[in-house]
């Protein structure tokens, strides 16, 4: 019985199927995508952070010391060649718990000197005359990670002990060119208690992947380094690696090298997930100081030193994702809440569609639970598959190693999709009746239930809102109540607005029917008309219009929030610094380039001492009528050009613009500053600004730099302004006299990890879907009643309604509900913000994770996510009954006006 009944329904409304099924097919795609997205760009967040560290934090770095003195040489010797190494390095891999896996492709193991001896040669250079230091060090497959530039490999000739004289060693082509060594070329380490070590190069070695783990744990093996002493004068000597043969190590023994064993295990990027930071924090700690440690030592050397800083690494990525989170949590929810909602929408005008049909068949015998289990079969045929279909495409499109999220969200669609037809039925044909009362929306009183669930949800959505009011959105990620509450709030709204809506069609309807012609009063009497359940396409407007304008807000406030940053790291559009005088010629250079409007020269000091004391502060030395327009302009302290202008006659009080922490200890009277260059100026403070373009600090001093000396007033920067300044043009006419930061590449620089862009990306994803359900539900609703509305405008043609008139009581006739649903939804988009901007910070999601001038950003209300959505749902409304009248006049009048059609 089941099957004939399925397949002469699916066949008697195909397109109710297939509408269903692509519902369910969006719907569930969307909502499976969801978790593989915020997989996918919180492990790309994660390894990022790995990759931004460099492998000198990433990778776990096992050291020794330099064996025992109390063993037999032979024994020291032994515990430095490469069988002994080998076989350590293969017993300590297993140490490192999962879900932290080691690549072995990068790690190796080795020799290296815990001093870096000085050498005696002279022919390498000595910049300041000090000896240049040698980092004698073997390493593990040296053949496989490096090309022979030059040369050949170093190898080992019979064995090689404490007592040999002379050993083998390739350096990179960089340590050759830094300190001029060439093949054939002999260094000599120091020895101790036998003569110098001879060290013979053999080769030039161009390392393959310089930027790996295995070249960059220790970047001195393929780079050498400029060394400064900590002395005043900061004289320096160069420090280079050579790199023995891996069986060369006992030679160093002999040497004040001080060798000692390392084995560097290189974590595999492509093998860490976020969904595991707890498990990866655990096995860090654990080689720390913990079993792992115990466990390395008693398989290596009992004094072996684990070190890395991959825990800092994932202690930082797991802050910046618990400040994230939230927020993406609260973009999943709304939406995901206006996707059930209309799933619930369409299952119940479906209901209502068939009301008279499910009523005749329990009138003639049908239980309940034949019905309702006909009707899920029914629905279940297109659900199921569709269901089916938006996984794969889900799948296929993000592919990932977690499925079960993806698959749960796709089955939560499916079953609410295939429940939501028969629970509704179910409900309304409980107790059966042929013919049931009048449910107008005028008229119909809400019962007590109801009553008693709006009040139980109210006072959830309260504490909800409250909640995040006081502990904001960090730290709160798992509180699913939190993130709700924009939700909640709309829904608040939504059922709120439900309850207002028929005093508003009552109290509309007097005035209506006391103007001339019948369209409007009509129109009004036919939206009073509706029944119940077409109201409820109201709750999906408002929840997904409260959505849409919560998501554009925080992107709004993300945007803002970076550009904000950018201006107050530079000042300007753009800006050139130099630590001397700029070149005459630069300012007229710069301002003929193309895009820039104006240009502010100005000198910077930054030892300028207020009062011979021994605090500097920073005196910027300006243009007060350039300055103050390039203020002006960017908001930022701004001031008149008078106020800041030099007074008439020589030796007066410059007047300054200070910052609130200068003004306050040095008052408003006169005081003196010396300047860098032995000279000085007085003067006094006469307006005070927390932020200027010059100086991004917290202490400054802004006077007329007319007062200046010659050498001070010299221009050191420029502030651009302009709207399409380029970065390279500036780089080319400053050359190498300054350098240039751009306005944009420094907005740019703040997206620093994927975890904020795909943050963005969700959040836009967010809005868009909530749009698109909006419009669905509004597209259901107007639908559901065309029949109805077809037959009506057939009837009132034969009285005599015009087609302009007929168009015109259609759009009046949607214009109620679109008109409380649009004003409903912005409103309660505007208050949602207001109520829960004091509780969200989008620092995390705006700014980088490195230092930035906002010290936080708060949530505001986008003018435009409040507006456009609500628009639209206007214009929607309108286009669909003018496109229905349209229509209904071109297909006639007959079919409507047939006795017995079903309505």
């Amino acid at each position: 019985m089941t099957v004939p009944w399925v397949r002469t329904r699916l066949r008697s409304a195909p397109g109710a199927a297939w509408a269903l099924a692509v519902l369910v097919v969006v719907t569930a795609c969307l909502a499976a995508a969801f978790p593989r997205a915020l997989d996918r760009y919180e492990d790309a967040g994660l390894r990022h952070a790995a990759r931004q560290a460099g492998p000198d934090r990433t990778s776990v770095q096992l050291t020794g010391t330099q064996p025992d003195f109390t063993l037999p040489q032979d024994q020291r010797e032994a515990a430095l060649r490469s069988a002994a190494l080998r076989k350590q390095y293969d017993d300590v891999r297993p140490t490192v718990g999962r879900p932290l896996v080691i690549d072995p492709a990068q790690s190796a193991y080795g020799v290296r000197p815990a001093d870096d001896p000085a050498v005696p040669d002279t022919w390498i250079p000595r910049p300041n005359g000090l000896p240049a230091h040698v980092y004698p060090a073997t390493q593990s497959d040296l053949a496989g990670h490096a090309t022979v530039r030059q040369g050949r490999l170093p190898r080992i000739s019979g064995q090689v002990t404490t007592q040999t004289p002379e050993i083998e060693a390739a350096v990179t082509a960089a340590t050759a060119n830094g300190l001029h060594i060439k093949v054939g070329s002999v260094i000599h380490v120091p020895g101790e208690g036998r003569a110098p070590l001879a060290v013979r190069v053999t080769g030039i070695l161009t390392p393959r992947d310089p930027a790996g783990a295995y070249w960059s744990t220790q970047p001195l093996l393929r780079t050498p380094t400029l060394v400064a002493l900590p002395t005043p004068d900061r004289p320096k000597y160069w420090l280079g690696a050579l790199l023995l043969a891996q069986d060369a190590a006992p030679a160093l023994l002999g040497t004040s090298a001080k060798p000692g064993p390392y084995w560097q295990l290189a974590p595999d990027p492509t093998a860490l997930h976020a969904h595991d930071l707890d498990g990866l924090k655990t096995a860090v700690a654990a080689l720390e100081s913990g079993p792992g440690l115990q466990l390395a030592r008693t398989r290596t050397t009992p004094d072996t030193d684990v070190s890395t800083g991959l825990d800092d690494v994932f202690t930082t990525f797991g802050q910046l994702r618990s400040g994230i989170r939230p927020l993406t949590a609260v973009a999943a929810f709304g939406t995901g809440t206006v996707a059930v909602v209309v799933l619930l929408m369409a299952g119940g005008l479906t209901a209502d569609r068939r009301r008279t049909e499910l009523a005749l068949l329990r009138a003639r015998g049908a239980s309940l639970r034949g019905l309702t289990s006909r009707l899920l079969a029914e629905t279940a045929v297109i659900a199921v598959p569709a269901g089916a279909l938006g996984l794969t495409a889900a799948l296929l499109a993000l592919p990932g190693d977690r499925r079960r999220y993806a698959v749960a969200a796709a089955l939560a669609v499916t079953l609410t999709a295939s429940a939501a037809l028969p629970v509704r039925a179910a409900l309304t044909h409980r107790v059966v009746r042929v013919h049931g009362p009048r449910e107008d929306v005028t008229t119909v009183r809400p019962s007590r239930r109801r009553t008693v669930a709006e009040l139980t949800l109210l006072v959830v959505a309260s504490g909800a809102v409250e909640a995040l009011r006081r502990r904001g959105t960090s730290g709160s990620a798992g509180d699913q109540l939190v993130s709700l509450a924009p939700v909640l709030v709309g829904v608040i709204a939504a059922l709120v607005l439900v309850r207002v809506y028929p005093f508003l069609l009552r109290r509309l309807a007097r005035p209506a029917g006391r103007l001339r012609g019948v369209v409007g009063h009509l129109s009004l009497a036919r939206a009073g008309r509706t029944s119940v359940s077409a109201v409820l396409p109201l709750l999906a407007l408002l929840t997904a219009l409260t959505t849409a304008a919560f998501g554009g807000s925080v992107l709004a406030g993300v945007s803002d929030a970076r550009d904000h940053a950018a201006l107050l790291a530079v000042g300007a559009d753009a800006r050139l610094d130099a630590t001397a005088p700029l070149p005459a010629r630069l300012p007229g250079q710069v301002s003929r380039l193309a895009g820039v409007r104006g240009l502010a020269e100005v000198s910077i000091t930054d030892e300028a001492k207020p009062r011979d004391g021994l605090d500097a502060v920073p005196l910027v030395g300006v243009n007060p009528g350039d300055y103050a327009e390039l203020a002006v302009h960017a908001g930022l302290g701004a001031f008149a050009e008078g106020q800041l202008t030099r007074p008439a006659g020589s030796g007066t009080v410059l007047p300054a613009l200070a910052s609130p922490s200068v003004a306050t200890a040095y008052g408003t009277r006169p005081f003196l500053v010396r300047l860098p260059d032995t000279s000085a100026v007085t003067v006094r403070i006469v307006l005070v600004r927390d932020v200027t373009p010059a100086v991004s600090g917290a202490d400054f001093l802004v006077v007329d730099r007319a007062g200046l000396s010659g050498t001070a007033a010299r221009p050191t920067s420029l502030l651009v302004t302009g709207d399409q300044v380029s970065g390279a043009a500036l780089r080319k006419a400053a050359g190498s006299s300054a350098g240039v930061t751009v306005r944009a590449e420094e907005r740019a620089r703040y997206v620093d990890s994927p975890l904020q862009s795909g943050a963005e990306h969700i959040y836009t994803a967010a809005v868009a879907a909530g749009a698109g359900y909006a419009v669905l539900a509004l597209l259901l609703s107007l639908l559901r009643a065309a029949p109805e509305r077809a037959a009506l405008l057939a009837r009132l043609r034969t009285m005599g309604l015009t087609r302009a008139q007929g168009r015109r009581l259609l759009v009046l006739e949607s214009l109620p509900q679109a008109l409380l649903a649009a004003a409903g939804g912005a409103l309660t988009g505007w208050a949602t913000i207001r109520l829960l901007a004091p509780g969200i910070d989008l620092t995390s999601v705006a700014l980088a994770s490195a230092q930035n001038p906002v010290a936080e950003a708060q949530l505001r209300t986008d003018p435009v996510s409040l507006a456009v959505p609500a628009i639209g749902v206007l214009l929607v409304a309108v286009g669909v009954a003018g496109v229905q009248a349209w229509w209904s006049g071109r297909r006639g009048s007959v079919r409507e006006l047939r006795a017995g059609d079903a309505r």
